[in-house]
């Protein structure tokens, strides 16, 4: 049910050396960023600093590691909602923003802070954005995505004017403050702090959630088994420009085993004290442990009628609906005895349990999103329930020991402290867990969809396909669900992800068009039989990309045109005209429409190239189409793309008669021939063809004959192709163990599935390509790179260009790849 897919290590160093920190924090965030904490020790200065690392799961030996600036250890670490920023909260009451540089996922800078003097943060949260979806698991063969998916009702915990959230952070200290800092929209930070209660008493412990009411729920403990777990209300207003924190007490528990004779003080402590979601406020997982044993209770907040005394009930009768009502807490369940736990790691999914609760169905009790992660002194990690809190996967390292040896278990503990985790994070489908162990090592585990209870593969296949479903609609990084993709389920799967997606109406299927696109690219990489369509894919995203940038620079002719805007009717008159003349397509057009500046024109040359190029390349390729298959042979078929690229080539012509500088450059055997128009008649009967998605004919062999007599009559072109490999997906399908130390990057051995494609891609000797300006950068370039974490597209960090109408389309990919994927700075010499 759970293995390990890598670890990764720090160098051991003669001078420094990175140890865990105490306490040691993780977070991980839904773009598949990890957060993590050591202390560097340096021996000469006799001192340590306190480090804050992040990685992206995708190249974990690529650490971005910063001086975290903290003078006390870092208690706490919070991603937001984005995954785009990260709060780190210390011991010296500091609390720290770090945003990406640039957008790069390599890249960080601390922004903003607050702080509450000298008095150590013990819970940090983002404040709620108010956007909150319920997971139906047993809708999950539903075809409607608003039936698995639905959006809550949840109030922000703050609003400005107009409903909008208010961004911010809340933080409880270890004297019982709660403190709240507001992210005006002018960059100032609003800080209020205040008594979480009269009396004031030590916070050991604590934690914090949201009611949909818009409100906040604080839990404290002062570490003590024999003292009450508190619950406190907390609502944040602006008065006057300032904020305003407001409290009130909630009904507070003592943990069942305090009260339970036969274990009154065998567990003394409150180790661990977490809500089950922060969006669950009614529902609090406890652990109180001792030297060698730790107990796990579960408890639920509820409404309860109180009964009213029969005398009171004679002078006025109480009618059911209006009985007075208290909050109660209530125990759902607990463990028996346990080895002792180092850490807890919450799900993320916010599966909807209103009508599974403790009775889960039979098909969906083994869903990943349904567990919880227990962490062990002995090394092991266990997934339970999170309500019923039963063992649903068990993992052991190679430190623990299983049950049955348990004299093994005795000099274990005798020979010294075993490596075990000390901070643990569940990824946001569940379906992958880290961990930092005691040595500071980082550890990916995998959790399997099936949890190990032998569900068929189609059922597998069926939790695989809802999650990758529900990070489409959400846009989160699915990177956790491809650890579980084995090369026989991805036809299976795309087929599978296509046919949901048809099913969905259409203004939902136009928002998430890039999405699956971006989705079926990540999954074709995983088999040596689908791994051209990649290139595909990413072309496909290339194309709707350069096609929504040009029209858009198209303008009406009169200001108050009614109805459509030209790239509308341009779409519309290049459907309806199915000439295979261009220039009889083209006097249906308002050309005063597309007259633009001449700089703008010579400025999108590089575009302009690639959409003539493609299409050249397109066209040569079609006679070969039986054959192995190779990249492009998906556009052959495809008459929304072909559709497109005769959109765009009439555009072209159009441009071209108003700067001829700016027309794609071909090299031509004849001096008189035509080839934009040659080029638009064979890509217009290719496109008649197969315009009809579910009437598709096979090209003419006129057309065929037509196509094979192109590389006599025009030089074809060779495509720049996406890298297809540089991340640590493709090594992990084997299932083998994979070592690896940050900071340095492995070899690609291991990387057969690519060798077949490596034809198509440039060597490591070869001029490189700014894949999205369609600039060459040379052998060795000069300028500092980015390249995607998803799909490994490389381009110049800083733009070169002045021109608005680049600068239009280099904005499209400022803050994430075409594909979604994060961008992380690459090093000069890269090859």
């Amino acid at each position: 049910a759970m293995d390990l897919a890598y670890v990764c290590e720090w160098e051991k160093k003669p001078k420094s050396d990175h140890c865990p920190s105490i306490p040691l924090v993780c977070a991980w965030s839904c773009r598949n960023l990890i957060a993590f904490t050591t202390d560097l020790k340096n021996e000469e200065e006799k001192d340590l600093t306190h480090m804050v690392h992040i990685i992206d799961t995708e190249h974990p030996w690529d650490v971005y590691s910063v001086n975290s600036g903290h003078a006390e250890v870092i208690t706490c670490l919070e991603w937001d909602q984005s995954g785009s920023r990260l709060l780190s909260a210390d011991a010296d009451g500091h609390i720290k923003c770090w945003s990406m540089t640039d957008h790069l996922a390599n890249s960080w800078e601390n922004t903003v802070g607050s702080m509450v003097e000298g008095d150590p943060v013990v819970a940090l949260s983002w404040l709620h954005n108010g956007v909150k979806l319920a997971l139906h698991v047993e809708k999950s063969g539903a075809s409607n995505f608003g039936e698995k998916f639905s959006r809550v009702k949840f109030s922000p915990s703050l609003t400005l004017f107009g409903g909008k959230p208010m961004e911010g952070w809340i933080a409880v200290t270890i004297s019982g403050l709660v403190t709240v800092s507001l992210l005006k929209p002018n960059g100032q930070v609003l800080t209020s702090t205040e008594s979480l209660c009269r009396l004031r008493c030590r916070v050991a412990l604590a934690d914090v959630a949201f009611t949909g009411g818009g409100n906040i729920v604080v839990a404290t403990s002062d570490g003590s088994s024999t003292s009450p777990v508190q619950f406190y209300k907390v609502c944040v207003s602006v008065v006057n420009e300032k904020c305003k924190i407001d409290t009130e007490i909630l009904p507070s528990l003592f943990m069942r085993c305090t009260t339970d004779p036969a274990r009154k003080d065998k567990y003394p402590a409150i180790t661990h004290l977490k809500f089950l979601a922060r969006d669950m406020s009614e529902q609090v997982l406890l652990c109180a442990s001792n030297q060698n044993n730790s107990i796990v209770e579960c408890w639920s907040l509820r409404k309860e009628g109180l009964p009213v005394n029969n005398i009171f009930q004679q002078i006025s009768p109480v009618v059911s609906d209006k009985q007075p009502m208290i909050l109660k807490w209530r125990i759902l369940s607990a463990t028996n005895d346990l080895d002792r736990v180092s850490a807890v790691a919450l799900p993320k999914l916010p599966i909807s349990l209103t009508n599974t609760d403790l009775k889960v169905a039979n098909d969906t009790k083994f869903f990943p999103g349904l567990g919880l992660a227990l962490a062990f002194h002995d090394g092991s990690v266990h997934v339970v329930h999170r309500l019923s809190l039963q063992t649903m996967a068990v993992f052991y390292s190679s430190s623990s020991q299983r049950p049955a040896d348990e004299q093994a278990i005795k000099r274990q503990r005798t020979a010294g402290p075993l490596v075990h985790f000390k901070a643990m994070q569940l990824s946001w489908t569940s379906l992958a867990l880290a961990g930092i162990d005691n040595h500071g090592k980082l550890s990916m585990l995998r959790i399997s969809p099936s949890m190990g209870h032998g569900l068929d593969m189609n059922m597998s296949l069926r939790h695989l396909l809802f999650l990758l479903e529900y990070c489409m609609v959400t846009g989160y990084d699915w990177w956790d669900i491809l650890l579980h993709v084995q090369p026989s389920m991805v036809q299976n799967l795309v087929e599978k992800l296509r046919e949901e997606y048809m099913r969905q109406n259409a203004a939902l299927q136009q928002v998430l068009s890039t999405r699956i696109v971006a989705m079926k690219a990540s999954l074709c990489k995983l088999s040596s039989s689908t791994i051209a369509r990649v290139c595909d894919y990413h072309a496909k995203l290339f194309l709707i990309a350069i096609s929504c940038t040009l029209k858009s620079l198209l303008r009406p002719h009169i200001l108050n045109t009614p109805d459509k805007s030209p790239g509308d009717r341009l779409t519309e008159i290049c459907s309806k005209i199915t000439d295979i003349d261009i220039d009889k397509v083209m006097i249906n057009l308002k050309t005063e429409e597309f007259v633009l500046e001449m700089p703008t024109l010579q400025s999108l040359q590089q575009l302009i190239q690639w959409v003539g190029d493609f299409v050249l390349y397109l066209l040569a390729s079609l006679p070969n189409q039986g054959s192995p298959v190779r990249p492009g042979h998906s556009f052959l078929r495809d008459g929304a793309a072909l559709g497109m690229f005769r959109e765009l080539m009439v555009v072209i012509r159009i441009w071209g008669l108003l700067k001829p500088s700016c027309l794609p450059v071909y090299t031509a055997t004849s001096d008189t021939q035509d080839s934009m128009s040659l080029l638009f008649r064979l890509l217009t009967k290719l496109w008649l063809c197969c315009r009809e998605e579910n009437h598709i004919t096979e090209p003419d062999d006129t057309l065929i004959d037509e196509c094979c007599l192109l590389p006599s009559q025009l030089l074809i072109p060779s495509i720049d192709w996406l890298p297809i490999h540089d991340g640590i997906i493709s090594k992990l399908q084997n299932k083998q163990l994979v070592r690896l130390q940050f900071g340095k990057a492995p070899g690609l051995v291991g990387h057969t599935v690519s060798s077949q494609f490596d034809a198509f891609v440039r060597a490591p000797g070869q001029p490189k390509i700014d894949h999205l300006r369609r600039l060459h950068l040379g052998a060795f370039p000069t300028e500092e790179c980015k390249s995607c974490t998803r799909c490994g597209c490389v381009t110049m960090l800083k733009s070169p260009n002045k021109v608005t109408a680049v600068k239009q389309w280099e904005q499209r990919w400022i803050k994430n790849c075409l594909c979604g994927g994060l961008w992380r700075r690459m090093p000069l010499s890269y090859s």
